[in-house]
């Protein structure tokens, strides 16, 4: 008798290979797809197909978008980070699929459950770290199965899969592509091979010879430090970041090839592109810059940082990262204010700020002028600094 797995879904090839293997394993495989925002119509239809092309006994899509920029976009911008100061996190949508493919269990009456993350990657560990915090569950992992009898597993995948009559598209025997509306990550190929990437490489973002003449500037409006209106007009959050991917991919933003740490000790190297992610950090930025104390700003960024490193090592639901985000919500109480963006193309920048909460002095404007006088100046200066010329006197200057 069959048994009921739930499989998370992509169409990729590692997932695609899944089902007919588990299905050979004597499961009857259902999937879902959740749709984070970052696939079009025809995409979506073609995963759909490719589900019940490969033998799906079940097949769910759903639309997460809106409930990606809440669980994860919202507090990320507040945390004002990049893992290593380069990374955006783009495949953190792992989180909400591994929870509603529990969801899917659940309806289904089952306690097992599939992934296609392989053996050698930070995937698997987001999703098993996950799901043993969710309950009890039986994992799945084919990919990190066959590695044990095969070493090049990309290839044995595009094997087994042509053996049974399933086709592989051409750019998935080269790559590993994820796509999100956070953003797309490519590796594979070239990229892995520490080799420039090849130019045809390109997701969303415009090659430099076709951005626009005119530059662009959007208006984007902050309450509490969500950003809640686009060039004044109130928009969801998932809507908001597809309409700024749009608009900003068009100018080649937020483009990176990244070289990093993974949390399985392995060097990463990937292609990413976050254009509408890139543009709403740089503007929520320079809106704390202006409304937030000096030490919020310069406490904030540790906080910030162990959150996206605890996200980015698989640690969602661990506790702290619960804690870090209520310092990093209360942080943001007088974050109110728009921000006007403008970019020529390749990079953006925050070019106007305006708050209620900006902290200006009345009568003083830095290296223009004050309201308090030169003795009063020259006073602060010499407590300031009569740690270091008691230090001085004491030990002699060293000059």
């Amino acid at each position: 008798m069959s048994k009921d797995v739930v499989l998370s879904f992509s169409g990729g090839l590692d997932t695609s290979f899944c089902i007919p293997y588990l299905q050979e394993q004597g499961y009857r495989v259902h999937t879902v797809f959740a749709d984070t925002g970052g696939v079009g119509a025809e995409e979506l239809a073609y995963i759909e197909q490719r589900a019940a092309e490969l033998g799906a006994a079940s097949h769910v899509t759903l639309d997460l978008a809106q409930d990606l920029f809440e669980s994860f976009v919202t507090p990320f911008v507040w945390s004002g980070e990049k893992y290593q100061n380069q990374y955006p996190l783009l495949v953190s949508d792992r989180y909400l699929i591994v929870q509603h493919t529990l969801q899917r269990c659940r309806e289904l009456g089952t306690r097992t459950v599939a992934h296609g993350c392989t053996g050698m990657g930070n995937d698997q560990v987001r999703f098993d770290v996950s799901i043993q915090s969710l309950g009890d569950y039986e994992i799945l992992a084919p990919i990190r199965e066959i590695q044990k009898a095969h070493t090049d597993v990309r290839r044995y995948e595009q094997g087994y899969l042509e053996q049974r009559g399933f086709a592989v598209p051409a750019k998935q025997k080269a790559y590993t592509i994820n796509e999100n509306v956070l953003g797309i990550t490519l590796s594979g190929g070239e990229i892995d091979q520490w080799q420039a990437p090849a130019p045809e490489l390109k997701g969303w973002c415009a090659k430099r010879a076709d951005w626009p003449d005119s530059a662009l500037e959007v208006r984007i409006g902050f309450e509490h430090g969500t950003a809640v209106r686009l060039n004044g007009q109130p928009m969801a959050g998932g809507d908001m970041l597809k309409m700024l991917n749009r608009l900003f991919a068009a100018y080649g933003v937020g483009c990176g090839l990244y070289t990093g740490d993974t949390t399985i000790g392995l060097k990463g190297r990937i292609v990413f592109e976050a254009p509408g992610l890139t543009a709403l950090q740089t503007a929520h930025q320079a809106l704390e810059e202006a409304v937030l104390s000096k030490q919020q700003n310069r406490f904030k960024p540790m906080v910030g940082r162990k959150w996206v490193e605890l996200v980015y090592e698989g640690f969602f639901f661990d506790p702290l990262k619960a804690d870090l985000e209520a310092y990093l919500a209360s942080s943001q109480s007088c974050v109110n204010g728009e921000v006007t963006l403008r970019t020529e193309g390749g990079s953006v920048s925050a070019v106007a700020v305006v708050s209620p909460h900006i902290l200006q002095a009345k009568g003083a404007t830095y290296a223009q002028s004050a309201d308090w006088g030169a003795v009063e100046a020259e006073g602060f200066i010499r407590l300031f600094g009569m740690s270091s010329q008691l230090w001085a006197k004491t030990n002699g200057s060293g000059l």
